[in-house]
């Protein structure tokens, strides 16, 4: 979705300026080029080694470099990109652009830019609340920037509250709908999407439960794929440790009885995309209070229960069924003959397939290796991250409406 996009990333100092190290891989991942202006208290942080060697391009950060000005580098810099991203946003860089202060090439750039400026703030709860911030922020606002986060959190101070930098998907989240608003390139704009993640966890006793090792990050990424390309997206997510998708209506639930009502709540949907790791079993009564371990006696005894099929619920016949219905199959062995299997006693139209055998291990990690198995055959992806993944997905799914994605065309 970014293909083609400049990116100018400032880093400024604080403990989250490390986070600014993944948000280039993220960015680039989706395709932008980046190019980084350190400041001085931020090299405190990262080093301009490491933005350069993962932007691969040059790291500026002297002011006065003659080179660079002989050609009036800041300004240069200020109108070569396509977006201005202030990440972390600290109190002082933050002020110094209020005030309109021009003190170092950073707080220069973003003086003389006449292109959207992005900040993503990371501060102490104290520092964010305080009636000068909040002053700052405001009239930044007002004077057209954009802000993505903080988010609430644990920081490096050992408080906890609103001040905590954005994660870099969530930044990359933001970037991709500052730059990618033409209704030309979402092509699934008026479409209702469904998208499940992440595990369930169903409870043995109130201190137990039944789940998996799902991280939820491949259900995560194609909710905010199909945001992307312009669908109203509802995701319906399992306990997980990553950050609510931006511009993603979230639902959280506990167990696969909770996801499939969320999912039916949702009403009309023109796609359900079940990505999630439901567990097949549960407990057939969930213990009121903690079953005690008791000296000489043996394990007690778990009657198991099927869990409701979410997949084949909403892949069912009828007047409500979505156009079109996407299912995972996460196999450990014979993977393509278990999702063709799987998508004819499911009734779904599309599975995507993906080995999780402990030799490939892709739970929790960023990569995957999938099959798109269909009433037409079989496609097989290359290895990709998940975000690739979710947008080559996300361009598929485009195409069966009818609709050519930009995203496509990258292949």
């Amino acid at each position: 979705m970014l293909k083609g996009k400049r990116i100018l990333l400032i880093v400024a100092g604080g403990i989250a300026a490390f986070k600014s190290l993944e948000l280039i891989r993220r960015l680039r991942e989706r395709g932008a080029s980046v190019r980084c202006v350190l400041t001085e208290s931020g090299a405190k942080f990262v080093t301009p080694l490491s933005l350069q060697a993962l932007s691969e391009d040059r790291v500026y950060s002297d002011m006065f470099s003659l080179t660079d000005e002989s050609e009036m580098g800041h300004i240069q810099l200020s109108r070569d990109a396509d977006l201005l991203v202030v990440a972390p946003a600290t109190a002082d860089i933050m002020a110094r652009m209020a005030s309109g202060m021009a003190d170092d090439l950073a707080a220069t750039v973003l003086l003389a830019t006449d292109k959207p400026v992005l900040a993503a703030p990371a501060m102490n709860v104290r520092m964010w609340t305080h009636a000068a911030t909040v002053a700052n922020v405001q009239t930044l606002k007002q004077r057209g920037v954009h802000f993505v986060g903080p988010n609430d959190g644990a920081m490096a101070c050992n408080e906890f509250g609103p001040g905590r930098m954005s994660e870099p998907s969530e930044i990359a989240d933001a970037i991709e709908g500052l730059l990618v608003p033409a209704a030309a390139e979402r092509p699934l704009a008026g479409k209702r999407a469904v998208v499940t993640s992440g595990p369930t966890r169903e409870a043995i006793d109130p201190v137990r439960y039944i789940s998996n090792h799902s991280s939820g990050k491949q259900g995560h990424a194609i909710a905010s794929a199909l945001a992307a390309l312009g669908a109203d997206v509802t995701l319906v997510s399992g306990p997980v440790a990553i950050a609510d998708p931006v511009g993603v209506a979230t639902v959280h639930v506990d167990s696969a009885d909770q996801m499939l009502a969320a999912c039916l709540a949702a009403g009309r949907i023109d796609l359900a995309v079940c990505a999630a790791a439901v567990a097949d079993w549960k407990a057939a009564r969930p213990a009121g209070s903690k079953i005690k371990k008791k000296a000489g006696a043996p394990p007690p005894g778990i009657e198991l229960a099927p869990n409701p099929d979410i997949l084949a619920t909403l892949s069912k016949p009828g007047p409500q069924r979505p156009a079109l219905v996407v299912g995972f199959a996460a196999e450990t062995e014979n993977l393509v003959a278990n999702a063709i299997d799987k998508r004819q006693r499911k009734g779904c139209d599309w599975i995507v397939a993906n080995d999780v055998s402990p030799a490939v291990g892709t739970f929790g990690s960023e990569r995957n290796t999938v099959h798109l198995v269909s009433a037409s055959g079989v496609e097989d992806w290359p290895t990709l991250t998940k975000g690739e993944v979710a947008m080559r997905l996300a361009g598929r799914i485009a195409l069966h409406f009818g609709l050519p994605p930009k995203a496509e065309a990258a292949e």
